[in-house]
Order: C-alpha cells, then structure tokens, then sequence
C-alpha cells in the first residue's frame, strides 16, 4: 500500500508521511528499538525484538506491496522519528473486515502532533483498503494515548484488567478501542 503527505507540525516543521520501504529498514529498526526503549507502554521492550534490519526492510517491502496493509514513516529533517501501521486481524472472511492500529513516537517528538498525524494516515489508509473497524489495545495509564485515540473517534469496548504486564509496574488494565470506518 502506498502513501505520502507532507503536514507542517505545531512547530512549523515539515513532517514527511510515507510508506516504509526496504531502504528505511536500518532507519526503522533503529527508531523500533529507541521508542521501545524510551516508554513503557509499547507492547514489546528492545531486547524482545525479533527483527534484526535486513529482516525489518523485509517486512517494510511486503507492507509497501500490500493492497490493504502499511506501515507508515514520519519524517522531519530527513530523519524517521515514529512509525505506524494497520494490519489485518484475520485473514478468514468473518473477521477480514477489521484492521489493527499500532504506533510508536520518539519521545523527543511528543506534544508536536507527530501521533496525531500518524493516526490520521493510518485511519485514512484503512478506510482505502476497504476494512469496516480499525482497533488497537492501550495500556489504561497511558491518558494522553486515550486521549488522543478518543478526539479521533475511537470508543473502548473493553478492559482487560491483567492485560498488560510490565517488568517495571507489574499489571496493568489494557483498554480495548475501535472506531467503525463505514
């Protein structure tokens, strides 16, 4: 699936939305690894990935080829500073209607609207590839992520109180959201 926009940031800075490529998997590992570093609230910690970047541009090249899956780069100043994606939840016709959202944002580029604008992209990407649901799982603590999910639509529709288990805080409710795209 392809996509580009270029936005302007609340800081007045050119933010580059792209598709990611084979030539950006050095880049997007590297960028996977910090912001799994820098927060708790990502799904996985660095140390569990199981990509190396010749592995990454693997997976970046097989979401630029898909009709109804991406994985979108923000790019400020020539540099990847966030990722996000949608991916299919089932491949079975009874469930090939939704899509999963993730994200994940340097934390040097937090409060400049990177998140939003990833959201936005990846939103405006599933509706394209035809899927009636996006959804995506947030850790409950993480109030300005709620937030920003809620102000574009989505609405929980569950908790799972064990749901997520951090090695520094132990269990946490993870909040289940969705947003109805037709």
């Amino acid at each position: 699936m392809k996509y580009y926009k270029e936005l302007q940031l609340k800081d007045s800075r050119t933010c580059i939305l792209r598709n990611g490529t084979a030539e950006d998997g050095q880049a997007v590992f590297e960028i996977f690894n910090l912001t799994h570093e820098q927060t708790d609230w990502l799904l996985s910690y660095p140390d569990e990935n199981s990509f190396d970047a010749a592995q990454e541009a693997e997976f970046l090249q097989k979401k630029t080829d898909s009709a109804d899956e991406i994985e979108i780069v923000a790019e400020i100043d020539g540099k990847i500073v966030g990722t996000a994606g949608i991916e299919c939840t089932f491949r079975k016709y009874k469930m090939q209607h939704r899509a999963e959202f993730g994200i994940s944002v340097d934390k040097a580029y937090w409060g400049l609207g990177v998140g939003r604008v990833l959201t936005e992209a990846c939103i405006e990407c599933a509706r394209a590839a035809g899927y009636t649901q996006l959804e995506l799982g947030v850790v409950a603590d993480n109030e300005r992520a709620v937030s920003l999910y809620e102000s574009e639509g989505f609405v929980e529709f569950g908790r799972n109180p064990r749901g997520f288990n951090s090695r520094l805080t132990g269990y946490q409710p993870l909040v289940l959201m969705r947003l109805e795209l037709d």
